[in-house]
């Protein structure tokens, strides 16, 4: 065992013994909203920290800087263009979300349109956090692995008992907490790759002249990557910005105003953050001109031109990025089986045991899909067409448009949801015939614009519910005074 591997080892059992003394000298959680909202006490700052962590994971550390190996700059319209795009929604609709008053979506949508409209997009939620959770596993499974020479599912079983331990401890507080340790870790680590991977091979300049050397036409053009990515811009932005983990965040906000803060903080830290990615990734065309390295840019760059302290506090801060996305999104998945799908009944300390049970049932579902489809990308990809075909229009459109009712939302989710689980059984080999191509901007396309139609069409066909319609969109404008307060 080299040096580098053991300094990373010690590194990690620092780290997490940091993490566990940090989430035991908390306050102590007494209610369901202390375990999902931390009793709306956070400030916004914290908040956007959090927000930023649990985005900024596996997808962004590994993934991109793999894609901008190959891509260059286009690669920021896989992970970048898509983020800022749902931020910036975000950032637009973040007052009417905290103004409403509703701790999760699934009260949301039981408010605006009716229980089984809720109940299905809970089940939604779940599937779509559960397999994100999964592709959060897959990276620190394939990172583990190429740093501390491990088998793949050694690896993961390893990171994700990590996150489990301290999930269960102290539920968001605790996330929240330890996302502002993992938050700083993982910008001096890719802060130190970004700096070393530009230092040895000759900045900007280096790169243009191994791009052209190559042949690679566009690879400095960030516009190259708009066709190539589009469908997954159209795709996780649609869903990213509906996404339950980062609503929690907007609801655990003080107020309307702390939320606007919160998502606006995150869309300008998010720039660089991922402009460095993108840069690192590129470095490595000029550091391996003879192809991309078996374990990926970041974790090679890290141990081929680091010394080996360096080397494991970046190990310890990459980490830190992908397990700051995973936990959130397992809190999340717990989450919504104990407050939207009823799990969580009883006196609060029940409630408590059951959001505890649900924190592990959840991770251990996401540790068995991670095993079974090993790539992020897939995994990924899976879990947000569930979530854009089959949710996005009647939750968006509920804020806005009167007209809609719950008949119109149900089938709207119905029809998307179908939809997606038909491409589903294609990608996964089963002969159905398909008049599009699989994960292109046609399929997403079409797949939105049929929940649409269905939504708008029976809306317009069965009685309307504006006395329900009202009293949410008017609390969402500020109109009426948000629940907390009547």
């Amino acid at each position: 065992m080299n040096q580098t591997v053991v300094l990373s080892i010690i590194g990690m059992a620092i780290y997490f013994a940091v993490l566990l003394f940090a989430v035991t000298r908390e306050k102590k959680n007494t209610t369901v909203l202390d375990y999902f909202f931390a009793g709306r006490t956070l400030p916004f700052w914290a908040l956007s920290i959090t927000f930023v962590a649990s985005w900024w994971g596996a997808g962004s550390a590994i993934s991109t800087a793999d894609l901008a190996y190959t891509d260059g700059m286009g690669a920021f319209f896989y992970y970048g263009v898509p983020v800022l795009i749902a931020t910036f929604l975000m950032m637009l609709g973040a007052g009417k979300i905290r103004r409403v008053g509703y701790l999760t979506q699934g009260e949301m949508m039981q408010a605006r349109y009716s229980e089984p409209v809720a109940k299905l997009l809970s089940v939604m939620i779940l599937i779509f956090m559960t397999f994100n959770a999964a592709s959060q596993m897959v990276g620190i499974g394939d990172f583990f692995g190429s740093c501390l020479h491990l088998s793949y599912v050694p690896a993961i079983l390893i990171g994700t008992a990590i996150v489990l331990i301290y999930s269960m401890f102290g539920g968001f507080r605790a996330v929240v907490l330890t996302d502002i340790i993992q938050f700083v870790l993982l910008t001096v680590s890719a802060v130190v790759v970004f700096i070393a991977g530009m230092y040895f091979c000759g900045g900007i300049k280096g790169i243009e002249t191994a791009a052209a050397a190559e042949d690679l036409h566009g690879y400095m053009d960030m516009g190259s990557g708009a066709q190539k990515y589009m469908a997954y811009v159209i795709t996780f932005g649609c869903s990213w910005c509906i996404q339950a983990n980062v609503w929690q965040r907007i609801s655990a906000a003080k107020d309307a105003k702390e939320a606007r803060k919160m998502t606006t903080m995150s869309f300008f830290v998010y720039i660089p953050l991922y402009l460095i990615v993108v840069l690192t990734g590129m470095a490595g065309l000029v550091l391996y001109p003879e192809g991309a390295p078996a374990g990926g840019i970041i974790s090679s760059i890290t141990t081929d031109y680091l010394s080996p302290v360096l080397s494991a506090i970046v190990f310890v801060g990459i980490s830190a990025a992908i397990m700051s996305t995973m936990d959130s999104l397992i809190n999340t998945a717990a989450m919504e089986l104990v407050l939207d799908l009823n799990l969580g009944k009883g006196t609060e300390e029940k409630k408590l045991r059951t959001s505890g049970l649900a924190t592990l049932a959840v991770t251990v579902v996401a540790l068995l899909i991670a095993i079974r489809i090993p790539s992020i990308l897939e995994v990924s990809w899976i879990a947000s067409d569930v979530i854009t075909t089959g949710a996005f229009v009647p939750m968006i459109l509920g804020f806005f448009w009167r007209r809609g009712n719950s008949k119109g939302a149900f089938a709207s989710m119905l029809c998307g949801l179908a939809f997606c689980l038909y491409n589903l059984l294609i990608a996964l080999g089963v002969s159905l015939p398909s008049f599009w191509e699989q994960q292109s901007a046609l399929q997403v396309g079409m797949g939105m614009g049929i929940s649409a139609a269905v939504y708008v069409a029976v809306s317009l066909l069965t009685a309307p519910e504006y006395e329900k319609a009202d009293a949410f969109i008017q609390l969402a404008s500020g109109k009426k005074k948000p629940l907390e307060e009547m």
